[in-house]
């Protein structure tokens, strides 16, 4: 199941505000948004429904690419760190190794891989994991 898909945006806020205008009929809101900081671009995640997890997203301080992220829901923490083993060993380069990324909430274990054309994939699990589970990023 895809868990979420994200597009680059090379002026922020121009697409922030074109995707909270063009997607508002849909009842799509922002319901996340993470400041750029330092290197880090900034992005915002949309979802509908009055609970919904954001499940489009965009990011962008001046940059376009990756074109393309997508994250791939796993069930289990396991299954992340063997997705992450797999991609690599298919030729795929380490964008991020499997741990907690509690800036977005403090169970989800995601780790990063760029396919053979650049494009950012990720499997995430947003479900509590065993106390040995503490690499974060």
């Amino acid at each position: 199941m895809i868990d979420h898909i994200g597009l680059s945006a090379a002026d922020y806020r121009r697409t922030k505000t074109f995707y909270e205008q063009a997607l508002a009929p849909l009842g799509y809101v922002v319901r996340m948004e993470i400041p750029g900081s330092g290197g880090d671009m900034a992005a915002c995640g949309f979802s509908a429904g009055a609970n919904g997890n954001p499940d489009f997203w965009i990011a962008g301080e001046g940059k376009t690419g990756p074109a393309l992220h997508v994250a791939f829901e796993a069930r289990e923490r396991s299954a992340v760190d063997a997705f992450h083993a797999a991609a690599l060993a298919a030729g795929g380069r380490d964008n991020g190794a499997p741990g907690i990324r509690a800036k977005y909430h403090p169970n989800y274990y995601a780790a990063f891989v760029l396919d053979p054309d650049g494009h950012n994939i990720e499997a995430v699990c947003h479900s509590p994991g065993a106390a040995t589970d503490q690499k974060s990023f």
